[in-house]
């Protein structure tokens, strides 16, 4: 079962999508938002599209660990995305994802206006890894 991972920003979301046996995460795209209407259109092409059979959504947290005001648009977000595709959605923390992309992109040697294209994608991309690791056993919680 292939997994659909979202990065969500207000400006972007960062895709990135399982191996169909749900192992290994591989950046998909970034999808720039327009209207919520036009967002949901497309994650639901999208599901169709790569056969997903289960959506990850990033929740920012604290450091402390508590949830703020862009964990509830996550949440918020993360309804209407099962709503629309009828597939379930978990949550996973995202704290430092960003932050590891931006660090991965420039060890890669990206420049800057390159980066910015492609963290959001990356931040996805590592958001799905640590959730498929720990559902299989291998990783910590989120």
């Amino acid at each position: 079962m292939r997994v659909l991972a979202i990065d969500p920003g207000t400006v972007r979301l960062g895709l990135a999508l399982s191996d169909p046996s749900g192992t290994i995460a591989q950046p998909l795209s970034v999808l720039s938002r327009r209207s919520e209407a036009e967002d949901l259109d497309a994650l639901k092409d999208l599901v169709a599209r790569h056969d997903v059979g289960q959506i990850v959504i990033g929740l920012p947290r604290l450091m402390d660990g508590r949830l703020e005001a862009a964990a509830l648009q996550a949440q918020g977000f993360g309804a209407k995305v099962q709503q629309a595709t009828g597939r379930p959605v978990a949550y996973w923390d995202e704290r430092l994802t960003t932050v590891a992309a931006e660090r991965y992109l420039i060890d890669q040697g990206k420049r800057r206006r390159k980066r910015r294209q492609e963290v959001d994608r990356m931040a996805a991309t590592l958001l799905l890894q640590g959730y498929l690791d720990y559902q299989r056993g291998r990783g910590p919680g989120g």
